[in-house]
Order: structure tokens, then C-alpha cells, then sequence
């Protein structure tokens, strides 16, 4: 037999590769301490996982869900752009819930992109935007995040050859892996960009609730005229610790969501209702949680900026999402420091090569694990170093 060539093309998927690493190192009795994987350690909040108890003994959730979601998640999603971003979406139009974002990322490429099309997506950048795109069929077309740009791609280096052909333009803020942020302002560009050339924007906002320091990431629909070209992603993994759960958002352009949920209602069935429930229950209940998390988060990334600066290296402090970018010692690349810091550590890194090309370089540290266990893997690379 022979598999078909759009998987021919595909590269191996980042973190399953990861995985894969941390099962041979620990097979040969490794004390591995991952900081690879944005993965939260801390439990889901008991009242969220009341909930989903609760609804779960239901016999009438067990059975299959609306393809379009519950209409209270969705009007819980409503509420919560409303208060968060001063947003007003319609519940059975503008919304579309998702067995998490990583899904609906690699949908919205089926339902707009045609073989040959070309796609504008970020380097480096979440893995899935690369495969969605040659999945779909698509040519993708990378937009460089350099540092003396602060991570944000610059529009005037696309050409107009290429910006006439793109469908979609994917961008993220704030930022994995970089960790960058992004103002309104550049949102503007962005949609001034969209409208002149036709293409859809879609924001990958997953990490909007995790900031630091007084720091409050907008929305990118906040921008006047943004519905018109563009939808947002949201994910609750992130936010409300729930990763294994799988449930997400998209919202935004009326047309692009239809069009998203039409691909959705062919290949899926939708998010168990108990799921949903308790999703209602994160949106609509005590944010004290989310608080907490950026708290803990807050002081591990002070942990990895004091140990980092002990060692020298060089990484920009981030105001939000739980990584920390950071340039790689003279004399190594990406791929042979994280190999260096895995065989000589037994630490965990990403290395910045594989979110794209503009990644070489770097590597990415997440703050998803314990204190403890953080400080450890830093003592254990310092000592390698």
C-alpha cells in the first residue's frame, strides 16, 4: 500500500517526537524533567470538575451532542467576550464551539484553502498552521517573527504577488512560541492588510488569560472592521488547566464560521455535553483560578529569568503565555543545544527550529511544571553548561 502524498509531505509532529524522546531516556532510567510540552501539572478547579461529575451521571449527555454546541455554551462564550473584550457576538452565528483549538486550527484550512493556494502563516509558529495548510493542499508562505521586529511579522516584506494569492493569514498574540505580544495598532495593519487583499485573518488567541504584571492582551476583533476579514481562536486548555478536556471556540466572521462548521458537521460529532457544561461553568464562573495560575505562572518565570541571567543568556521577559524564548549559547544550534541539554541534563527544551526556520537559535522553555522541579532542571543545565 501506499499513503497518500499530502502525509508523505508531512513532518513529524513537534511534540509527539517529544514524547517519544522523554519514553527512550526514561526506558534507559532517566530522571527526565520535560520543559518542553505546555502542558499545566495544577488540577483543574473542583467546580469545573464538579460540574462535569454532575452532568456526566445525566443519561440525556450521553448521547450525541449538537454539531453546533450547546446553545448555553455558546451564550456562555458570548458572556464571556462580552465582559473580556467588550465584544458582542451572536450565539447561534458568530460563535462555533470546538473540541479545542488545535481542532478548528486545522479545519479552517479545509474549508478555505484549495489545492495550490497559498497561506501566510508565522515563523516561527505553532506547528499546526504549517499542517493545516499542506493538509488542505496549500503552499504555505512563512512571515518571519524576528527579534528587531519584537516578533511581530513585517506586512511590507510580503509581496504583492504573493499577498493577491494568500486565502489566510494566521497570526497569534499572544505569541507561542515567542511568548511576543502584540498592540492594537498592529492589529489595524492587519486588518487594513486583509481587506485590501482579501484574506481571511484568523487569530490564534489561546493564551489571551495568561499575563503578567498588569498586562491585559486584547482581542484582535477589539479593532474596528476585524469581523469583517477575520475570526478568533480560543481554547479553555490553557486558561482553566483543562488540556485533556479538549474543548475550544471560534469567534468572529459570520460567513467564515459557517464555513468552518460545515467541514466540523462532516468529520465530527461535536464536544460531550458534560464537557460543555463544565466549560459553562469555567466562563461563567470565579476567575479567582485563572488568577492564581498567572500568579504561579508570574513566579516561574522570575525563577527562569533569574537562572538564565546567572548563565547568560540571552531571552526577552515575557508579559504573557507560559514559555520563555531563549537564545542558545555561541557555538550550538537549536536542535544541538536541546540535544546537549537532554543527554548531559536529562532536561526537556524545544528547540526553535522545529516552530520554523526563523526559530534556529532559540529554544523554548514552558513553566508548566512544578517550583521544585523548574529549579532543579535549571541547576541541571547550568551544571551542563
Amino acid at each position: 500500500m501506499k499513503e497518500a502524498q499530502r502525509i508523505a509531505n508531512l513532518p513529524p509532529y513537534l511534540f509527539a517526537e517529544i514524547d517519544k524522546k522523554i519514553a527512550k531516556k526514561r526506558a534507559e532510567g532517566v530522571d527526565v524533567i520535560s520543559l518542553g510540552i505546555g502542558d499545566p501539572v495544577e488540577p483543574t478547579s473542583t467546580h469545573i470538575v464538579d460540574k462535569l461529575c454532575e452532568q456526566a451521571r445525566n443519561p440525556e449527555n450521553h448521547r450525541y451532542p449538537s454539531y453546533f454546541g450547546m446553545p448555553e455554551f455558546r451564550k456562555a462564550v458570548a458572556g464571556f467576550c462580552e465582559k473580556r473584550f467588550n465584544l458582542s457576538f451572536n450565539p447561534d452565528t458568530e460563535i462555533l464551539p470546538l473540541i479545542g483549538s488545535k481542532e478548528g486550527i486545522a479545519h479552517i484550512f479545509l474549508a478555505f484553502v484549495d489545492p495550490g493556494d497559498i497561506t501566510l502563516i508565522p515563523d516561527p509558529g505553532y506547528p499546526v498552521y504549517n499542517v493545516g495548510t499542506i493538509l488542505a493542499g496549500g503552499k504555505p508562505h512563512y512571515m518571519p517573527l524576528l527579534s528587531k521586529n519584537d516578533f511581530l511579522p513585517d506586512l511590507t516584506k510580503i509581496s504583492e504577488e504573493i499577498a493577491k494569492k494568500a486565502k489566510i493569514m494566521f497570526i497569534s498574540y499572544p505569541n507561542n512560541p515567542t511568548s511576543a505580544v502584540a498592540t492594537l495598532e498592529f492589529f489595524k495593519e492587519v486588518v487594513d492588510f486583509a481587506k485590501k487583499y482579501d484574506i481571511l485573518v484568523c487569530h490564534d488567541n489561546a493564551y489571551s488569560e495568561i499575563a503578567y504584571d498588569g498586562y491585559l492582551p486584547p482581542s484582535f476583533l477589539e479593532v474596528p472592521g476585524a469581523k469583517d476579514v477575520g475570526i478568533e481562536f480560543q481554547s479553555l486548555s490553557k486558561t482553566y488547566n483543562m488540556t485533556g478536556w479538549r474543548i475550544g471556540f471560534a469567534v468572529g466572521n459570520e460567513m467564515a464560521i459557517e464555513a468552518l462548521g460545515r467541514v466540523k458537521t462532516n468529520v465530527d460529532s461535536g464536544i460531550f455535553n458534560a464537557i460543555q457544561y463544565a466549560g459553562i461553568a469555567a466562563l461563567d464562573g470565579s476567575q479567582d483560578c485563572v488568577k492564581e495560575m498567572c500568579n504561579i505562572y508570574a513566579r516561574r518565570r522570575d525563577i527562569v529569568a533569574k537562572a538564565l541571567n546567572k548563565m547568560h543568556l540571552k531571552f526577552a521577559k515575557p508579559k504573557a503565555t507560559i514559555y520563555v524564548w531563549v537564545n542558545v549559547p555561541d557555538g550550538f544550534t537549536s536542535a544541538s543545544f536541546a540535544t546537549h541539554i537532554l543527554e548531559k541534563a536529562g532536561v526537556v527544551v524545544s528547540p526553535g527550529n522545529a516552530y520554523g526556520p526563523s526559530g534556529e537559535g532559540y529554544v523554548r522553555i514552558s513553566l508548566s511544571v512544578k517550583d521544585e522541579r523548574l529549579e532543579e532542571a535549571l541547576v541541571r543545565i547550568e551544571n551542563s553548561l
